[in-house]
C-alpha cells in the first residue's frame, strides 16, 4: 500500500507515520515560568544534535485553541529547560505528567515526583530520574501545520550541565542502560523499554571517528 498524506485519506485506521520512526527517546522536560511556577511534561520528539558542544532539540505541537506549550514559553522566557531521563520505573509518573492541567498546577505534585535543585537552570529537575541535562535555550523554529495542533515549535538548546546517578554507571564508565530501562515512544498508545544492549564497532574506524562515537570533545 501507499498514499500521499497531503492529498489522500489514510487507508489504515492508525497512521503508519506515527509508528515508523521508532523507538523515539522521550523528552521529559521540566521548566519554570517567570513567576516561579514549575512545569513538567513529556515530549516524544526529542533528540541530541551534536556532542561538541552537546546540543539537543525538542518539538512541541500546539493546542487546538492555538496556544503554545508552557514548556516552550518557559524556555524562551527564562532561557533554560531541563531534560530528565524517563524510565520504566517512572512510567506512571511520565504518563501523569502528560495530562493537560490548568496553568500553574504543579505537575511534579500531580505525578508524585520530587523536585531537585539544578546548579545552573532556575527550574527543578526530577530527583528520581537517573540522569538529567540542564539546557540553555538557544532558539525556536516554528513550522506551520494544517491547523494549530499540526503547527510545531522546534526548540534548540545547549547542554550546560549533566547529572548522572552513581548507581547507574558501570565499572568501565558507561551508563548501564539495561539497568536504567529507559522508556521509548512507539507511536499510538504504545511504549517500549530497553532491557538489553549489544555492541558493534565499525571495522577500520579511525581514532577520530571513535572519539565521536564515545562523545569525546576535540580539545
Amino acid at each position: 500500500m501507499h498514499y500521499a498524506p497531503a492529498t489522500d485519506p489514510c487507508p489504515l485506521p492508525f497512521s503508519p507515520f506515527k509508528s515508523c520512526t521508532v523507538p523515539r527517546p522521550i523528552g521529559w522536560l521540566s521548566t519554570i515560568s517567570r513567576d516561579g511556577r514549575a512545569n513538567l511534561a513529556p515530549y516524544s520528539q526529542w533528540q541530541n544534535l551534536t556532542f561538541d558542544p552537546p546540543m539537543v532539540m525538542f518539538a512541541a505541537n500546539g493546542y487546538p485553541d492555538g496556544r503554545r506549550k508552557d514548556t516552550v514559553i518557559n524556555a524562551e522566557e527564562t532561557g533554560w529547560f531541563v531534560w530528565n531521563m524517563a524510565t520504566y520505573a517512572l512510567r506512571a509518573a511520565v504518563n501523569l505528567s502528560a495530562q493537560a492541567l490548568p496553568y500553574g498546577e504543579d505537575e511534579f505534585l500531580h505525578a508524585g515526583v520530587t523536585k531537585a535543585a539544578c546548579v545552573d537552570a532556575p527550574g527543578p529537575r526530577v530527583a528520581e530520574s537517573p540522569a538529567q541535562f540542564e539546557c540553555k535555550y538557544l532558539s525556536t523554529t516554528r513550522l506551520p501545520g494544517n491547523g494549530p495542533v499540526g503547527t510545531v515549535d522546534v526548540v534548540f538548546g545547549q547542554v550546560m550541565r549533566i547529572h548522572v546517578a552513581d548507581a547507574v554507571i558501570t565499572p568501565d564508565g558507561k551508563l548501564d542502560i539495561a539497568k536504567i530501562q529507559p522508556l521509548a515512544r512507539m507511536g499510538y498508545y504504545d511504549y517500549a523499554t530497553i532491557t538489553e544492549t549489544f555492541e558493534m564497532r565499525i571495522p577500520g574506524d579511525s581514532a577520530i571517528a571513535d572519539a565521536g562515537l564515545e562523545g569525546k570533545p576535540s580539545r
